[in-house]
C-alpha cells in the first residue's frame, strides 16, 4: 500500500492540474506554490509522508494526526510539516480558511544564501511544530501570503527570489514566538552523534510496502552507518538522551507499527515484514511487549472507539 504523495498525487487530490503554468512550476528554481485553503477541493488529507515541505496558515478547526498522536487545532496556527514525517489532517468545521505554500528541497537548494530553509529548528526531524496565534499574528501573516500570491501570479522573472525571502520571513516570525533557548542548535560532539543518529532513525519511516521496509534495527546498523564503535553510540546516546540506542529503535518501530494499524489497510504480517521481522510471531510477541496489546487487538479497539 502506497503512503507516500509527491507533488502530482497532491495536485491530483486537489483535482488541480498540474502541468498547468500557473502552478509554480520553475525547472531552474525547483517548485514553489501558494493556496487559499478555502479554494481547495478536499482539506482533508490522508496518513503519508510526503517529498514537499508545507507551511500552512490554518483558520479553522480539525485534527492533525501524526505518527499514534493527534493535536486538535481549535483557533488559527501557523503549522510547519517536514516531508519525513508523515501526517493527515481531518477537518472537524465547515469553515476552513487561510493559506499554506508547499516547496520541495531544490527550491530550497537553489538559494544562494549559506543558511537552508531544511536546517531550520522549525524543520528539524523530531517535533510538529505547531503555532498558535492570535489576532494581530493571523493578519501579519495572511498579509505575507497575500503578497506571497500576488507574486506568484506575477510576470517578473525573479519572483521564486521573492517568494523564497517572503517563506524566510514566516519562518523568522515563528522562531521569534519560540524560547530563545530553541533557536539554535550548537552542540557538543556527543550532542551531534546522538542528534545525528536521531535523525537516521527517523529518516527510515515511514515504510512503504513493497517500495520501501526498515533497514536498520539494531545500534550495531546505526554505529556501521555513522562510522563510530556501536559502544560509543550507546554511551553518547544514553548520556544524551537518557535512553538506549535499543529503547529508542523500539520505541520508534513501535510508534510506526501503531500508525501503520490505525490509519492504513495493511494486514499485521504486511506491517511485520515492513518493519524487519522474519516472521509475524515475532512482531506480534514484540508489539505486545512494548504496549500490551497484540497488534489486531489494537486494530479492533480503535474502530470501535
Amino acid at each position: 500500500m502506497k503512503i507516500f504523495e509527491n507533488i502530482n498525487d497532491f495536485y491530483t487530490r486537489q483535482q488541480t492540474d498540474f502541468s498547468s503554468e500557473n502552478r509554480g512550476l520553475s525547472p531552474k528554481h525547483g517548485h514553489f506554490n501558494v493556496f487559499e485553503r478555502k479554494y481547495c477541493s478536499n482539506n482533508n488529507s490522508t496518513y503519508s509522508r510526503r517529498d514537499f515541505y508545507k507551511v500552512s496558515l490554518v483558520i479553522g478547526e480539525g485534527k492533525l494526526f501524526y505518527a499514534d498522536k493527534w493535536i486538535l487545532i481549535d483557533r488559527p496556527a501557523l503549522m510547519f510539516s517536514n516531508p519525513l514525517i508523515p501526517y493527515s489532517w481531518e477537518a472537524t468545521s465547515e469553515q476552513q480558511d487561510g493559506y499554506y505554500c508547499l516547496f520541495t528541497e531544490e527550491f530550497i537548494q537553489s538559494s544562494e544564501r549559506n543558511d537552508s530553509l531544511a536546517d531550520s529548528p522549525l524543520f528539524r526531524i523530531g517535533d510538529n511544530k505547531i503555532f498558535f496565534l492570535d489576532d494581530k499574528k493571523v493578519e501579519e501573516i495572511s498579509t505575507i501570503y497575500r503578497k506571497m500570491i500576488e507574486e506568484i501570479n506575477s510576470e517578473y522573472t525573479h519572483k521564486y527570489d521573492i517568494l523564497r525571502n517572503y517563506l524566510h520571513l514566516i519562518i523568522h516570525e515563528a522562531m521569534k514566538m519560540q524560547a530563545p533557548n530553541n533557536e539554535s542548535f550548537q552542540g557538543s560532539a556527543s550532542e551531534r552523534i546522538s542528534s545525528l543518529f536521531m535523525e537516521l532513525l527517523e529518516r527510515q519511516f515511514p515504510i512503504d510496502i513493497p517500495e520501501h521496509t526498515l533497514n536498520m534495527r539494531s545500534a550495531n546498523d546505526f554505529a556501521r552507518q555513522l562510522s563510530v564503535h556501536v559502544n560509543h553510540l550507546n554511551r553518547t546516546v544514553k548520556k544524551i538522551t537518557g535512553k538506549t540506542t535499543s529503547e529508542h529503535i523500539s520505541e520508534r518501530i513501535t510508534k510506526e507499527a501503531s500508525a501503520l494499524l490505525n490509519h492504513t489497510d495493511m494486514t499485521v504480517s504486511e506491517i511485520a515484514f515492513g518493519l524487519g521481522f522474519e516472521h509475524p510471531s515475532y512482531f506480534n510477541n514484540f508489539f505486545k511487549k512494548n504496549t500490551g496489546f497484540s497488534p489486531g487487538s489494537l486494530r479492533n479497539h480503535n474502530k470501535q472507539t
